[in-house]
């Protein structure tokens, strides 16, 4: 990679940086199936069809994903940081081992993913109004992200963590959330009558997210 330090190039320097940006354009278009240990960084994909490929150990930093489609998509051991996906699609596609790192997740429906093998974690992420509704999500780490209006409705949430989430306005509705630690998370209504809860943890300041039904006043 060819790296300019002078603030003003040369027009062959400016030629170049636009080739290789060409280069990198079609190199992601060409007709493969497969990719493995590959790193795509600061890349605009932007409105592209990424669909039906294969992705192995490959890392996605500060790439703009926006109105792209990752529809039957497979990813493994994959990690995306910095990345800008609201709202693409992923119908079909397979999430297994997957890490998103401070990524913009808004509105992604994750229970349109495949069932099978669906194992991911979020970090530092926003993922306001994303759906996980009947989606089996056991022992998964949401770490210091956004979750507002997040639909949990019937999903199976055994075991995860939500440490230092924004839970407002999150719906959990018949959902299972037995041994999940809400110790350091904030915002969150949950109905103990709507939802399992047996051995999730909280803390005392948070105890009024579990009565708010009852329009308790807890002093």
């Amino acid at each position: 990679m060819i790296v300019y330090k002078d603030p003003q190039p040369s027009v062959a320097g400016f030629l170049c940086l636009t080739f290789e940006a060409s280069l990198q354009e079609i190199f992601f278009e060409m007709d493969l199936d497969f990719y493995q240990d590959e790193i795509f960084e600061k890349r605009s994909f932007s409105g592209q069809e990424i669909r039906n490929k294969e992705f192995e150990n490959c890392v996605f930093q500060q790439c703009d994903f926006a109105e792209s489609n990752f529809s039957g998509n497979r990813f493994t051991d994959c990690t995306f940081t910095g990345c800008n996906m609201a709202l693409v699609p992923l119908n079909r596609s397979v999430l297994n081992g997957v890490t998103f790192r401070d990524c913009k997740l808004i509105g992604i429906n994750f229970s349109a993913c495949e069932s099978s093998m669906f194992n991911v974690s979020f970090q530092a992420c926003k993922l306001d109004f994303a759906l996980f509704s009947n989606k089996k999500i056991i022992k998964t780490l949401f770490s210091r992200c956004s979750l507002k209006g997040v639909d949990f409705s019937g999903s199976v949430l055994t075991g995860s963590h939500f440490q230092d989430c924004d839970l407002e306005n999150a719906i959990f509705s018949q959902t299972k959330l037995d041994q999940v630690n809400f110790v350091t998370a904030y915002n969150f209504t949950i109905d103990p009558e709507q939802n399992v809860v047996k051995k999730a943890r909280f803390s005392s300041e948070s105890l009024a997210g579990l009565l708010r039904k009852y329009d308790l006043k807890i002093e």
